[in-house]
């Protein structure tokens, strides 16, 4: 078993103006190039290590455990973990408990420190994160850049937030006395984030929990529980003190499900699946034994997100973010564009250039930085080709349609960029989360026929227009119903503190993450008033 760097206590430093986004990395550049590559050598090297459970800070090993594997090359085992069972969630949450009783009290500034810290290291150690996501979740280079990149906006992010929040000031006061607004911690969290953005969502909600002072339990998905692990050993690296973080992976079905449903559950931060997230919902709703609060759920969850191309659009730019949002990291973001609505009198020359562009996408090992690896494992897989042949008798294939047998060295999860046209509205592949390298292009008769195709779904998460007409984007701005809506630009790649990013109906409750209201989320106000 591997040692863990005893922790040190942070001196607090507090970053000083604006804030500033994390550039991305140009792998362009050979030496941006050269130190990806060595990265990729040195956690090739760390494959395979066994990780344990961290509760109160202790080390638990179990029977049974979990395999991490690397989707582009499924004999490698990425990382080996314990398995938490119902066992564990009682010691989780005391262990939990105990530490929230001293990190609620610890200053916000002491707090704040530390997640700025761990944002430098993050940046210091940028490239071996970035490789630790090639081999876990099969993101090729410029994809995990982007997500450490994210992360590591958020450390420094939501540490300006908290602070802000501290120095809240209300526009009255009442004469004779001192009247103030404390935006104080909830208790304990269980964060449940998903395999996708294994990185910067998981982080993302640990970090707004524990610098609002809350203390967390923390079940990683059980495809990307490595990274989750080597995250969780920063923060102890950086000082933080024990129980803030309980690292615990296991069966959401056994584990995840005790969590949510404990008495001394405050909230739950959850990103994943529709069906999983209205079971939380359900299941948070429900007042269990000596539990004396309504449990709070920060939920964020699918989308059936569509693109529109209007006829007066520069096709050129509009076939780009089609391809871009459909096929980056193989269609495995809820923000994905899963739907192509273009009006019929641009439709051919539409199909005729987004053809040409996707048979461009190479496919293959992501540590060689093909533009798209593996799907994450067999059973998205299997149920990706099950989506291709409904599409198959719906519509018209134009490009793609299977496997990538061409792809890795005989084993991976790999699949082609499929573009299927003529899909009716209403029908399987307009409606369903697909959540993989499947685009259906839809024809519209007008702007009317489009807006009412890409409101037709239970999902409002992520949308975009490609217009020139200026009424017709003041039409997307009142009538588009999602969460983020982009113009004339792709529908991915929202960035901290500029796109806050959450959806509505059936894609979660709007928790607009990286965005200036998140913080409240994991907070509640008490309004004090002294007489003087």
């Amino acid at each position: 078993m591997a040692t863990v760097e005893a922790p040190t206590r942070p001196q607090t430093r507090l970053h000083e103006g604006p804030f500033v986004n994390e550039a991305l990395t140009d792998f362009s550049q050979p030496n941006n190039a050269r130190q990806m590559r060595a990265a990729i050598e040195k956690v090739r090297g760390q494959l395979g290590r066994e990780y344990d459970l961290i509760i109160g800070g202790k080390r638990v090993r179990t029977k049974d455990k979990i395999k991490s594997i690397n989707p582009a090359k499924p004999s490698q085992i990425v990382g080996l973990h314990q398995k938490a069972g119902k066992e564990h969630v009682d010691p989780a949450i005391q262990a939990a408990l105990q530490a929230f009783a001293r990190w609620s009290r610890t200053s916000v500034e002491e707090r704040a420190s530390l997640i700025f810290r761990v944002g430098d290291v993050l940046r210091e150690r940028k490239f071996e994160f970035c490789a630790w996501l090639v081999f876990e979740v099969s993101k090729n280079w410029a994809e995990a850049d982007a997500d450490i990149a994210e992360t590591i906006d958020f450390c420094e992010y939501y540490s300006q937030e908290a602070l802000r929040l501290a120095k809240t000031e209300l526009p009255v006061q009442m004469p004779g006395e001192r009247d103030t607004l404390l935006y104080i911690p909830l208790g304990v969290g269980a964060v449940i984030p998903p395999w996708n953005f294994p990185c910067a969502i998981m982080a993302g909600m640990t970090l707004a929990s524990i610098v609002s002072g809350n203390t967390v339990i923390l079940k990683p998905s059980s495809d990307s529980p490595t990274i989750a692990a080597q995250f969780v050993e920063l923060l102890e690296q950086c000082g933080m003190p024990e129980g803030v973080v309980n690292f615990c992976p296991g069966a959401g079905a056994s584990f995840g499900n005790s969590v949510v449903a404990h008495p001394k559950t405050r909230y739950i931060a959850f990103t994943g699946s529709r069906e999983v997230g209205l079971e939380i919902n359900k299941s948070a709703a429900t007042q269990a034994p000596g539990q004396i609060w309504i449990k709070r759920t920060i939920l964020e969850m699918g989308g059936k997100d569509a693109i529109i191309v209007d006829p007066d659009a520069d096709i050129d730019s509009a076939v780009e973010g089609v391809a871009q949002a459909a096929f980056g990291f193989q269609g495995q973001k809820c923000s994905a564009c899963s739907r192509a609505i273009v009006d019929e009198r641009i439709y051919d020359k539409f199909l005729e250039k987004l053809k040409e562009r996707v048979e461009r996408i190479t496919v293959g090992d992501p540590a060689e930085n093909a533009n798209m690896g593996a799907v994450i494992n067999e059973s998205s897989m299997k149920s990706i080709l099950d989506y291709i042949e409904v599409g198959k008798k719906d519509g018209r294939v134009i490009t793609g349609g299977g496997p990538a047998k061409n792809a890795g060295d005989g084993e991976g999860y790999f699949l082609q960029p499929t573009v299927i046209a003529d899909i009716p509205p209403g029908s399987r592949l307009e409606q369903e989360e697909v959540f993989g390298p499947l685009l259906a292009v839809i024809k519209s008769r007008d702007y009317d026929h489009a807006l009412e195709i890409a409101n037709d779904t239970e999902f409002g998460l992520t949308g975009a227009v490609y217009t020139k007409s200026r009424e017709k984007i003041e039409r997307a701005i009142r009538e588009f119903q999602v969460g983020n809506l982009y113009i004339n630009r792709k529908c991915t790649g929202a960035t901290v503190a500029a796109h806050p990013f959450g959806g509505f109906n059936m894609s979660g409750t709007d928790s607009k993450s990286g965005g200036p209201d998140y913080l409240y989320l994991f907070t509640q106000g008490k309004a004090v008033g002294e007489k003087i």
